[in-house]
């Protein structure tokens, strides 16, 4: 028996590891985890790399792409539903804490990156 991609016992755990450097890799990266947010995937997106400056209040904001969602709504839509974390490693590398980080934004480490994905269920896409 297979599950369909809604079923909660399915968890789509998505890492961003570029920021405006890449900003269509960025954006895809957001679309896809927003978009199955949106369709009721348990979703679980990481931000690393120069992706972490997209959690900090007003840079996502500043960021435009044409034809595509703002990064800002695209990252709330995740976090209505889903989780999203910024690596701890590039954190502590940009001197961010969860003080400099959107409301609901958590610092985990690689350790807990791999129990996501190693997780029964878990499907995990690296942009």
């Amino acid at each position: 028996m297979t599950s369909s991609p809604a079923d909660p016992a399915r968890r789509l755990v998505i890492k961003a590891t570029s920021g405006v450097e890449a900003l269509e890799r960025l954006n895809q990266a957001l679309t896809v985890a927003a978009t199955a947010a949106a369709s009721g995937v348990e979703v679980s997106l990481w931000l690393t790399g120069e992706a972490t400056w997209m959690a900090v209040p007003g840079r996502a904001e500043q960021v435009e792409l044409p034809h595509a969602a703002p990064v800002a709504d695209l990252r709330e839509a995740v976090l209505a539903t889903g989780t999203v974390t910024v690596c701890g490693q590039c954190a502590a590398r940009r001197d961010l804490t969860e003080d400099d980080l959107v409301e609901g934004v958590v610092i985990r480490g690689a350790a807990a990156f791999v129990e996501e994905v190693m997780a029964p269920g878990a499907q995990a896409l690296v942009y």
